[in-house]
């Protein structure tokens, strides 16, 4: 085995045992390092040069990628920039073992334009939230599970991964977010309201909150509810309820923050109950929700037109 082979394994397993990152991190920092590994053709961490470094990034801005059968388009620059953090972290892991490389601080990430994310307007949201009319048990599921998206924000990861034995009395739940950090969401009335009619309507005993069923008239419990069915059932929601646009459930949770910060709540708080590790990615929101902005305008604009 290669030097540098036997450091980047030494590397995946501090990531999931250490740094208690999840599998799928791990799978997709291997998936940038041996990128990297591939095109600088190298044996030893000291051949890692700020012109290697240079000439990779200069690959990846003209690598292109095939997108759904259309023309070939460049790799992003904020997919650029996963590949460089993946590089400068393991850097910085060889540091730590005293092992001779560059030094992380010599790569610098690509500037990337303000992420534009897009949001649904209130009375969209509402019939979204509405659209499940029916009192069996798969629309109870389903309305359950768009009331609490937009009560806690959750990621849809954490959405699936929730159990069934909630303390409805506190209306908290105690989740587990990227990097195996905890904090605690929070339940409307309107949320436990459909939680509660949902889980009275199940006679299972599985552990999962929120269940996968058949598609038969008296439908079986497959077992945890998947993401990707967690996806269908939102888009087919957003149709129903005459929506124009494919809709994610993702922008629940933007849903979530906008409304929270539109309503007066401090950045800090938004940036807790998202579970964001740093503030910089929960101010993506701010330009959508600057009420102070608007009544300046509001108050001073044009005032000598007549």
């Amino acid at each position: 085995m290669e030097l540098i082979e036997k450091y980047l394994a030494d590397y995946l397993s501090y990531l999931e045992i250490e740094k208690n990152r999840s599998v799928k991190t791990r799978e997709n920092y291997e998936r940038y390092l041996r990128k990297f590994l591939e095109f600088a053709k190298i044996k030893n961490p000291e051949e890692i040069s700020e012109d290697l470094v240079r000439d990779f990034r200069l690959y990846l801005n003209r690598q292109p990628v095939r997108r759904n059968s259309s023309k070939d388009k460049n790799i992003e620059k904020i997919t650029q920039s996963y590949y460089l953090i993946a590089l400068r972290n393991f850097l910085k892991f060889l540091a730590k073992r005293n092992v001779k490389t560059l030094a992380a601080d010599k790569i610098e990430l690509p500037k990337i334009g303000q992420r534009q994310i897009s949001v649904l307007d209130y009375s969209d949201l509402e019939r979204l939230i509405a659209a499940p009319k029916n009192s069996d048990l798969r629309s109870l599921r389903d309305k359950a599970i768009l009331e609490t998206f937009f009560s806690t924000g959750l990621r849809l990861s954490e959405l699936v991964s929730l159990n069934r034995y909630l303390d409805f009395d506190r209306g908290e739940i105690s989740v587990k977010g990227k990097g195996g950090k905890i904090r605690v969401v929070f339940l409307s009335d309107s949320a436990k309201k459909a939680i509660k009619n949902y889980l009275n309507k199940r006679n299972d005993a599985e552990e999962a909150l929120f269940i996968s069923l058949t598609k038969a008239k008296n439908p079986k419990v497959l077992g945890r509810i998947t993401p990707r069915a967690v996806e269908r059932l939102i888009d087919h929601y957003g149709k129903v309820a005459g929506i124009g646009q494919k809709i994610h459930p993702h922008q629940l949770r933007h849903a979530f923050a906008t409304d929270l910060l539109i309503n007066g709540a401090d950045l800090r708080s938004v940036q807790e109950l998202l579970g964001h590790a740093n503030i910089s990615t929960t101010q993506i929101y701010t330009h959508l929700t600057n009420k102070e902005l608007k009544e300046v305008h509001q108050s001073f604009h044009g005032k000598r037109r007549k």
